[in-house]
């Protein structure tokens, strides 16, 4: 049977231009760049690259917040958005001792040294570059964010004050904080939600609740009832991502809905999870997110950066016929059709045929499900393929899904099979449809017409010369509903092992 295929189901991702134009409608990058474009000679920094204060609120004007009580706050957030991204580059006036000079060469504090503030590179490729050049910005400062949203949050300044040591900085011991170990939790958190969104059959496009998120964390595989402390670690979990989901919303990675904050019975009182049995609506109050295609891209392209193998839809489409067929070994049904579209808009039908029939050959486990995708591709193409399809009806492994082509394409003149190659198709499409892991019911009712179409199936079966010959009889006897013909099936496995 075919090997282990990859755990992550392809992503059909947005194309490049779409995903850069969504990037620059961000809301934080979007504040960036008016702030770069806003900066200049004139406005003055600290020694860590940040607005002074006294320019918070001229800043604040320029992006429109003035009147807002946190319109310093998202300024500030923005003007390290730029400055970390490249859109502006700030040369630091401190002086080699880390002190800064007046103008008359005396030292000031070094918390309010001036640096030049120029252009940044990155600037002008917001609007001159292309998509690509654009997304590896907005990727910059998704990494700006993350680190945002993975370090501590503070109630209030007097907690943080209460953390600085006498040479001005935070004491992260004292938090009893793991940097590594906060950042692999919110990686954990959005690879969950990336898979939620993938999966067939999972969230799709639609949102994930807060606490299912929360409980795909903490909760052990398999545990039944959850415990009290690990609801308790639910809800502390929850609490958590509602904090750092609103770190990363204004970067454009996910659309939130927060947790409702009615719910909290007392100031400082986390939720508990929601009962199993509420209604959409109630279990909305406890907060839905849903990652954005953005956020898809974002995600997918951290995901890659880690070493992890995260197929998207389209990007076989230059690849060989082997390539494509073992590629699209382990994707969801419609994924797979939509690859293989795209493989073969960019190929000459009657090529095509014949790279696909050429890489469908072989006698390894995974040639099986290979030979099915490659009979799927085929039924795809049109027409022109008849005379490639023609040139395998000799052939002891294609044959057989040569003449089922002709036949469902209403060709003339198609020789009949000998009966081992009925058996052989027989046996190598069980093979297939075991490894694809499709649908239980459709594999029962595939096995059953099989076996009733064909009188006195197994005693051929049994002799067929097929790799998977008695792990597929094995298979029809686990799985046949009638038990006097699943026995059958049982005892032709036996021989078939035998003879080998």
């Amino acid at each position: 049977m075919a090997p282990d295929r990859q755990t992550l189901p392809p992503v059909r991702l947005h194309s490049d231009a779409e995903l850069a134009r969504d990037a620059l409608a961000t809301p934080l990058l979007a504040r960036a760049v008016r702030l770069a474009r806003w900066a200049g000679p004139e406005t003055r920094v600290g020694a860590g690259g940040e607005l002074v204060d006294e320019q918070l609120p001229a800043a604040a004007e320029v992006l429109g917040l003035t009147g807002d009580p946190d319109a310093e706050a998202y300024a500030s957030e923005a003007w390290r958005l730029a400055v970390d991204t490249g859109l502006v580059d700030v040369e630091d006036g401190a002086a080699e001792d880390g002190s800064a000079e007046d103008a008359d060469g005396a030292a000031e504090d070094p918390g309010a040294a001036d640096g030049t503030v120029t252009p940044g590179e990155n600037l002008a490729l917001l609007t001159g570059g292309s998509p690509q050049d654009v997304l590896a910005i907005w990727l910059e400062g998704f990494d700006t964010v993350f680190a945002d949203a993975a370090a501590p949050f503070f109630d209030d300044l007097d907690d943080l004050d209460a953390l600085v040591g006498e040479d001005g900085r935070i004491d992260f011991e004292a938090l009893d904080w793991d940097p590594e170990g906060e950042a692999e939790f919110l990686e954990g958190v959005l690879g969950n939600l990336y898979l939620l969104t993938v999966s067939e059959g999972g969230a799709g496009e639609g949102p994930v609740p807060l606490p299912a998120l929360a409980a795909s964390m903490v909760v052990p595989d398999d545990m039944g009832e959850p415990t009290d402390d690990v609801l308790e670690q639910v809800s502390d979990a929850m609490m958590r991502l509602d904090e750092q989901f609103r770190v990363l919303e204004p970067i454009g990675l996910v659309e939130y809905d927060p947790v409702d904050e009615a719910l909290m019975v007392e100031e400082g009182e986390e939720p508990a999870p929601p009962a199993p049995n509420l209604d959409d609506e109630d279990v909305s109050r406890y907060g839905m997110v849903r990652l954005t295609p953005l956020g898809l891209y974002g995600v997918r392209a951290r995901m890659l950066e880690a070493g992890l193998a995260v197929p998207a839809v389209g990007e076989l489409a230059d690849q060989s016929a082997d390539v494509l067929l073992d590629g699209i070994a382990g994707y969801p049904q419609d994924a797979a059709r939509a690859e293989t579209v795209g493989w073969l808009a960019a190929r000459e039908p009657g090529t095509a045929a014949r790279d696909l029939l050429a890489a469908a050959r072989g006698a390894d486990p995974a040639s099986p499900l290979r030979r099915l995708h490659a009979q799927q591709a085929l039924s795809l193409v049109g027409a022109e393929a008849e005379p490639a399809v023609r040139e395998v009806l000799d052939d002891a492994q294609l044959g057989g899904l040569a003449r089922v082509w002709l036949a469902e394409h209403g060709a003339a003149d198609i020789p009949a099979p000998p009966e081992s190659m009925i058996f052989w198709l027989a046996i190598d499409t069980i093979a297939a449809h075991l490894d694809s892991d499709g649908d239980l019911t459709e594999l029962q009712d595939l096995i059953e017409g099989l076996t009733s179409r064909h009188g006195g199936f197994f005693e051929a079966a049994w002799r067929v010369e097929h790799p998977a010959t008695a792990e597929v009889l094995e298979a029809m006897g686990r799985l046949h509903r009638d038990k006097p013909t699943a026995k059958e099936a049982r005892k032709a496995a036996f021989k078939a092992r035998s003879k080998g």
